[in-house]
């Protein structure tokens, strides 16, 4: 899954990005207002992390932009401001969760669970292609009722395939969407973790389900 964090802060953002990344989420990461507005418009996110106190545009400017483009997107919002009027007006604007600073990391990884979990009801919480299960709530992996053990990157390629069954993405795609940063010159590293998928989900087993188009790129398929 994709989440946008923007904060300016940018000790307490690299603290927040590695403890999510550590769940298997991808970050993507904004520092000032303008720039996530640019990103949430260019892309599609599971969740966005959004703090109020922003430069170029405030982060009740960006909620409300989000917001009016997009319904569904859970937004939670951080904040030093904790007064009820400030929470009742962003709930108000669209938010879905409101935490205020200082905050404990592990209780922010718990609510950002909670609205992840809250949106998958509306999609497909378990994806299936062929016998390979993905769970996205738990984030276990499994064939043929075996599971397997993958690393956070790993999980997040597997899970990026499966939610794309059938069609062939480009490298540069998965990047932008895995990494969520450029990887100029690097797209071997894309080639690198499908051969540790391929190790793990396709050797093991009689039918491949990973497709690789030469010139193209991967793909998740039952034959």
């Amino acid at each position: 899954m994709r989440i946008l964090l923007v904060e300016d802060e940018k000790k307490l953002c690299n603290l927040i990005a590695r403890a999510l990344e550590a769940e298997r989420y991808a970050v993507a990461v904004a520092l000032d207002g303008n720039t996530a507005w640019e990103m949430a418009q260019a892309h599609d996110y599971d969740l966005i992390i959004l703090d109020l106190m922003l430069p170029q545009l405030s982060g009740t400017e960006v909620l409300r932009r989000v917001r009016h483009r997009n319904r569904e997107v859970p937004i939670l919002i951080l904040s030093a401001r904790d007064l009820p009027e400030a929470k009742l007006e962003h709930f108000e604007a669209g938010a879905d969760d409101y935490v205020t600073k200082p905050f404990v990391l592990a209780e922010l990884v718990m609510r950002v669970k909670a609205l992840l979990r809250r949106g998958s009801l509306s999609r497909a919480a378990i994806l299936r292609v062929g016998d390979l299960e993905v769970d996205r709530l738990l984030h276990q992996v499994k064939r043929d009722g075996h599971k397997i053990e993958l690393t956070p990157k790993e999980y997040s390629l597997l899970e990026y395939l499966a939610t794309n069954p059938g069609r062939v993405l480009s490298r540069t795609t998965i990047i932008e969407h895995v990494w969520d940063r450029s990887f100029e010159g690097l797209n071997n590293i894309v080639d690198v973790y499908v051969r540790h998928l391929r190790r793990k989900v396709d050797d093991p087993f009689p039918t491949k389900l990973i497709r690789m188009v030469r010139g193209v790129g991967y793909g998740l398929t039952e034959g």
